[in-house]
Formats: C-alpha cells, sequence, structure tokens
C-alpha cells in the first residue's frame, strides 16, 4: 500500500507551507488538501499562487485553501505575513518550512544577508519565531523545516556566514541546508526545555527531484543530465513531497528527518534519511540560534 495513502485525515488541522505554489511545496499543498486539511499557501507571487490555487481546486473541488503573500528574504515581509495570518487565525496545527531558492548569482537581499541564507534559512526563523506562540498553543503541531542531501557538504563559518568574502553558489546552498536541519534539532532540544510537549520539531529532503529550483543552472549542463543520467537518479515533485509528508503527519518523533530511502537518498520510498555528525553538532547549533536571534531581532525560546 502506498505509504501517503496510509497517513490520517487532517479534515478541522490548518497547515502554511511556504513557497506552495511551485515544486515540493505544491505537491505538498496538494496532498494536505486530499487529506481535507486547510492550507494556507504562503507564497511571494500572488498571481502564480493564485493560479496554483485554482489548479488544485479542479483536482479537489472542495479543498479549503487560502493565499497569504511572504516573501522569505525580507524580513518585514516575513512580519506582514504573520500580522495578516494571526488576524485571521488563532491557531496552527502544522508550519512547513519549504520555500527555498538554490545556487543564484551571489546577491544580497534588503537586510543585508546573502540570498540562500536569507531566504533558505534566516527568513524560516524569523517565521518560526513570530509563530511559536500559535503553534504551541495548538494540540499535537509540529514545525517542518525542508534541509537537502547537500547539507551534507555545507559547513558553517561563523566569520563569513554572509559569504562576503568568497561566494559559492553550490557552497552557500549547502550551508543554508544545514543549517536548516541543525535548526530542526535546536529548536526541538529548546522546545523540550520550555517543556512544550505537544509540540514537535521535524525535518525532510526531497532526494533529486526535478524542480523548478534547479533553473539556475547552467542550460547545457541542466540539459545534458535531463537526458542522459537524470532519469536514474531523481524523481518527480510529487515523490520528492512524500518526505515532508511524513514529517508533517506520519509517525515521528521530534528531530526525525525523513527523505527517499533509495540509493544515496536520490530517490525511493520515504522513510528515515540518515544526516552528517555536524548536524547533529549541538554547540555550533546553539552558537547559530544565537547569532540568528541578533540577525533577525528576535529572541525566542
Amino acid at each position: 500500500m502506498e505509504i501517503i495513502n496510509s497517513l490520517p485525515q487532517q479534515t478541522g488541522r490548518t497547515f502554511i507551507v511556504t513557497g506552495a505554489n511551485t515544486g515540493l511545496g505544491y505537491e505538498t499543498t496538494m496532498m494536505l488538501a486530499k487529506k481535507g486539511a486547510k492550507v494556507i499557501m504562503a507564497c511571494r507571487n500572488m498571481s502564480k499562487a493564485n493560479a496554483a490555487k485554482a489548479n488544485i481546486l479542479k483536482e479537489v473541488p472542495k479543498a479549503d485553501l487560502d493565499v497569504l503573500e511572504i516573501d522569505l528574504s525580507s524580513l518585514k515581509s516575513v512580519r506582514s505575513f504573520v500580522k495578516a495570518y494571526q488576524a485571521k487565525y488563532n491557531k496552527l496545527d502544522v508550519l512547513v518550512n519549504n520555500a527555498g531558492v538554490m545556487m543564484p548569482p551571489y546577491s544580497k537581499i534588503e537586510d543585508g544577508f546573502e540570498l540562500q541564507f536569507g531566504a533558505n534559512y534566516l527568513g524560516h526563523f524569523l517565521l518560526t519565531g513570530l509563530l511559536l506562540q500559535t503553534i504551541t498553543k495548538t494540540p499535537n503541531s509540529r514545525i517542518v523545516t525542508l534541509s537537502s542531501l547537500v547539507h551534507k557538504n555545507g559547513k558553517i563559518n561563523f566569520a563569513d556566514l554572509q559569504s562576503e568574502k568568497k561566494y559559492s553558489a553550490s557552497e552557500a546552498y549547502a550551508k543554508s541546508k544545514l543549517a536548516c536541519l541543525m535548526f530542526t534539532r535546536e529548536l526541538q532540544r529548546r522546545l523540550e526545555k520550555a517543556g512544550h510537549q505537544q509540540t514537535i520539531s521535524t525535518a525532510s529532503h526531497p532526494g533529486i527531484a526535478t524542480t523548478e529550483l534547479s533553473r539556475h543552472m547552467p542550460k547545457l549542463v541542466y540539459n545534458v543530465l535531463r537526458y542522459t543520467i537524470a532519469p536514474f537518479l531523481t524523481h518527480a515533485p510529487i515523490e520528492g513531497a512524500k518526505p515532508t509528508m511524513l514529517a508533517a503527519i506520519g509517525e515521528a518523533k521530534g528531530g526525525d528527518y525523513f527523505g527517499p530511502t533509495g540509493f544515496n537518498e536520490f530517490k525511493g520510498k520515504p522513510g528515515k534519511a540518515t544526516s552528517t555528525p555536524l548536524s547533529n553538532d549541538e554547540a555550533i547549533a546553539n552558537q547559530l540560534w544565537e547569532v540568528s536571534e541578533k540577525l533577525v531581532g528576535l529572541n525566542y525560546l
């Protein structure tokens, strides 16, 4: 039996999925809608988000969807989103920190952060903190954060967090995804210390899914891969989203990390994923948390 089919219905439960209009976020939203969940599609591009909502409604006519604007690369936008959310809703069962950018040319966002570190990690760090009170008062709630296979190549260099001295698009991406996984586990430790037994923090990675994230890859490289080895090593976004579904509504303990279980976790059935010793380093995770609090201007837990 398909593992996703065996997951429980989610009627009456409220979810936020960031980056819900495309790729993994879209497929996660579609699957949650089919489970009866209310999904707030937190997206940067409103026209694309509304088009995605219309597509989901064609397949799931009774889907309960709401579109709210957020740009994870802007702390101001994250704060505005949370105000808009809390004006409409007073609970949150599951927050899915999904949105991301992958290997763009170097750029700094309005708050002075390198784009990938800012949008993939710091934006979600702030979003989680601002929503935490709403989440922790909701019974059996979860915070799911997306990492990546490439976290295994990541390093946290506190002397150059924003890649100002040296920028490699792939290294910056790996760092942002390592930060996401370290955040997941540090968040779990802090939830436990604060006595929030009703809320857990989990993570997932999609393996190698054929999403729009690869748009910054050189066209020649992308096309060579696409028509040669890609079919053997990659899977569709719907498959890449299944580990996130396990992390969000499957059987899980705090700190659990899910991904595909095939060769090198590139693709395959969703299940428990492997991670590096560095991703479990409590001292570095604690330092990263404290630095992140200063960068986003919010202390929590």
